[in-house]
């Protein structure tokens, strides 16, 4: 099968597309015929890209000193089960699912093998009839990781929710998903995206690389929800956490890990085929080009997520 390897941690370029032996599910696993992946702010630090030494050294302590110990990177997933081993139950040949591989990593590739339970090494769940594979990549990760983030802030109808980040893949979702629980949603993003932040439902948006950038006067927040990341800040930032309500939360995809659930990633299912909310993807990249997509993504320019396609000869 036809696969990307990072034989080495580096720039884009160490990526390198490679032929290599197809998976076969253990009794636990099911076996995926990946028809979309894609590149997530994660897999740009496990490939290598800079990060603080409190971060860097834990992260190649368990994913390899030098080198990778699993060469072929990508966390996300969607595609259809191609075939199951005799403890599978949940799932049978001919699925569409999509999900989170976690630190079984494996993406990257034609193939690739699951176990059905959740787990560190990932999470599945049928994905939405009603979106295409690459768009069911978004929904994998940056939905999962919003509805979680959602969740723990207890979002719900009535209360105004700020959103800062809210271009991104996680941001994206978070928009929609707050406004579907029914809260006024004030959108932070920069110029070129306000009206696309608009255009996800948001009540306000607020453009952080103006000078004079404020806050709507008088309102209050009940959550700030930071899709950007801790280590990504500006003035605006630090006055909408003083624009939260005395027992307002400020909730960051930064705070702790993401929870790999199936059964969240079958709510998002149920939302998404609802109407309510729809995944956003920038771009699409070929397998073949992934090495760019990783560029792409590293240049923080991106409205939604990048998704990669993976071709296959149906005919095999």
């Amino acid at each position: 099968m036809k696969a990307v390897v990072c034989p080495k941690y580096g720039p884009p370029e160490v990526l390198q597309l490679a032929d290599v032996a197809k998976p076969s599910p253990g009794k636990d696993e099911v076996c995926i015929k990946i028809r979309a992946t894609a590149v997530t702010a994660s897999d740009i630090y496990i490939r290598g890209s800079q990060l603080p030494l409190r971060f860097l050294l834990p992260m190649r302590l368990f994913l390899g000193l030098t080198k990778p110990r699993k060469p072929i990177l990508g966390m996300v997933v969607a595609g259809e089960i191609e075939s199951v081993g005799p403890n599978i139950r949940r799932f049978q040949p001919g699925d569409r699912v999509y999900g989170v591989t976690g630190f079984g990593l494996g993406a990257y590739a034609q193939y690739t093998c699951m176990k059905e339970k959740d787990s560190m090494y990932g999470c599945l769940s049928p994905m939405p009839a009603t979106i295409s594979f690459e768009e069911a990549t978004a929904a994998a990760y940056g939905g999962l990781l919003a509805l979680q983030r959602i969740e723990e802030g207890g979002i719900r109808r009535g209360q105004h929710v700020l959103v800062y980040g809210a271009s991104g893949t996680s941001g994206t979702m978070a928009v929609q998903l707050a406004k579907y629980y029914g809260a006024s949603v004030t959108g932070v993003c920069s110029t070129r995206n306000v009206e696309f932040v608009r255009s996800l439902g948001a009540d306000n948006v607020i453009d952080y690389t103006q000078d004079d950038a404020a806050l709507p006067v008088g309102v209050r927040y009940d959550c700030m929800l930071d899709t950007a990341g801790r280590a990504k800040s500006s003035p605006l930032k630090a006055l909408c956490k003083q624009a939260l309500r005395p027992h307002g939360a400020c909730i960051s995809i930064d705070d702790g890990k993401l929870e790999l659930k199936w059964q969240r990633l079958a709510k998002l299912k149920e939302i998404i085929e609802t109407g309510s909310v729809q995944p956003v993807i920038d771009r699409t990249f070929p397998l073949e080009q992934l090495a760019a997509a990783h560029a792409y993504v590293e240049r923080g320019r991106k409205r939604g997520g990048v998704a990669i396609s993976v071709e296959h000869d149906d005919t095999e």
